[in-house]
């Protein structure tokens, strides 16, 4: 089955056809490394790294190259950076470590390359003055703009008039500007914030042509597939059309340059948009600092189809680490061995615009009742199922356990309590069982023995 993608542009499902089956390229915008990222940052991640598993399951890992940028010029990060009263170099360092722990906790994996928008000025210096010598773009009072009317497609992707687009880019009325709706490609800075030279002074890149910039400098002019979270689509996502096709000679079918365009649907959090007044405003670090395994917030994500706006509660994450007990319970009875093969059926729904829903709750599922019934072969198929979803690849215990400190004392325990049973001593038991449920420990009574493992 070949795998279909919604692809923004058209609003159609279209079959997935790279350019060159040996080098699949595909470009997600990042973070902007001025904070921890919520739950909203979080599913791009989320999603996209269960296309790129996707993709080299298909075309071979040696055959994908995923991109995922880093915005580290903002103008958000210097007003964070004056108010922490540190470098903003400091900051914006340390804010991307912090990124790559929470998403690493989440099991994404890491992108084939991630350009910071800061090593790659000169690269946005090129296109700025390519846009500007076909009449593309213009320069007024130290700013570069471009000229939207200048490229007839504008607002394709979008799918808005002109006037909801002006409205939408909430953009700034400047007396420089030859139309409202044109953007800036380069702006002055004064000395307290940073700067490169340029052909129009020193200056900074607007938020735009970093995206073109990077992905050009690492995919080339056209490449498979661009995605991002729904809010990109406009205006960035429009821009960076905009820009990209300008700057490799206008309209021609061979310089379209994103050929597939994705996009997730927004998170909300108990039924509200994330508001820190409402308190409901979610970092991936305060889930994990809750207790709350980065497994089970990625199965959380995962079980709404990624298109679709997801309203992730705490009962729909106790729902996913109850699901993981399950499939982590039934694998530790019966461990997996050896390669294991993928249910076909299980594939196609992935390859269906990544139905991960269908996925894991009809075809995981169906696997797991495999497992238990002790099929030949059954454990180890769900393990090679559950990696394509970047699940289940933890050894069982350590999941069931939850990397317990006082794994020698709950041992201890249970081996008092069995030898209690053995001594048909079922009060001691019973009061052993009572003391190690008030510790939030679950024991099960197995063919194998006494196995435990910690309540979600």
């Amino acid at each position: 089955m070949t795998i279909r993608l919604h692809d923004t542009l058209t609003r159609a499902l279209e079959p997935f056809t790279p350019r060159d089956p040996d080098r699949v390229g595909m470009y997600v915008c990042g973070p902007t490394v001025y904070d921890r990222a919520h739950v909203g940052n979080a599913r791009p991640v989320v999603v996209f790294d269960v296309l790129f598993r996707l993709l080299r399951h298909v075309y071979g890992a040696d055959h994908v190259v995923y991109v995922r940028n880093v915005t580290d010029v903002d103008d958000k990060i210097n007003a964070a950076a004056k108010a922490n009263g540190e470098p903003i170099r400091a900051l914006t360092d340390r804010t991307l470590a912090q990124y790559h722990a929470d998403m690493d906790a989440l099991g994404a994996l890491r992108p084939t390359h991630e350009p910071r928008a800061t090593e790659s000025i000169d690269g946005m210096i090129r296109i700025i003055e390519r846009l500007i010598r076909a009449g593309n773009a213009y320069v007024a009072e130290g700013h570069v703009l471009f000229a939207v009317p200048s490229f007839p497609g504008y607002g394709q992707l979008s799918r808005r008039n002109r006037d909801e687009m002006i409205a939408g880019a909430r953009v700034d009325v400047a007396p420089y500007k030859r139309d409202p709706a044109d953007f800036v490609l380069w702006k002055p800075s004064p000395e307290d914030i940073p700067g490169w030279d340029s052909p129009w002074g020193r200056g900074r890149p607007g938020w735009h042509i970093e995206c073109s910039a990077m992905s050009e400098a690492t995919l080339g002019p056209v490449f498979d597939i661009h995605g991002g979270g729904i809010d990109l689509i406009f205006p960035h996502h429009e821009n960076e059309i905009a820009q990209s096709v300008c700057a490799h000679g206008g309209l021609r079918t061979e310089t379209h340059f994103a050929r597939h365009w994705v996009h997730n649907g927004f998170v909300m959090v108990n039924g509200e948009k994330m508001s820190k007044s409402l308190g409901n405003f979610w970092t991936v670090r305060d889930l994990l600092d809750r207790g709350i395994p980065g497994e089970a917030i990625r199965l959380a994500l995962l079980k709404t189809h990624y298109r679709q706006p997801l309203d992730l509660t705490d009962e729909r994450i106790a729902e996913a680490r109850a699901d993981l007990d399950r499939f982590y319970g039934a694998l530790r009875r019966n461990p997996a061995e050896g390669e294991g093969v993928i249910d076909p059926e299980f594939l196609a729904a992935l390859e269906d615009d990544l139905n991960t829903p269908a996925a894991i709750d009809l075809h995981l599922k169906r696997q797991l009742g495999l497992v238990n019934d002790g099929r030949p072969g059954a454990s180890a198929a769900l393990v090679a199922m559950g990696g394509l979803l970047g699940l289940l690849q933890q050894p069982p215990e350590a999941w069931l356990k939850g990397g317990a400190a006082a794994d020698g004392e709950i041992d201890a325990l249970v081996a008092a309590r069995v030898a209690a049973r053995k001594a048909r001593d079922f009060a001691a038991a019973d009061r052993i069982r009572k003391e190690l449920a008030d510790q939030g420990i679950v024991l099960e009574d197995t063919a194998q023995g006494t196995l435990w493992r910690r309540a979600g």
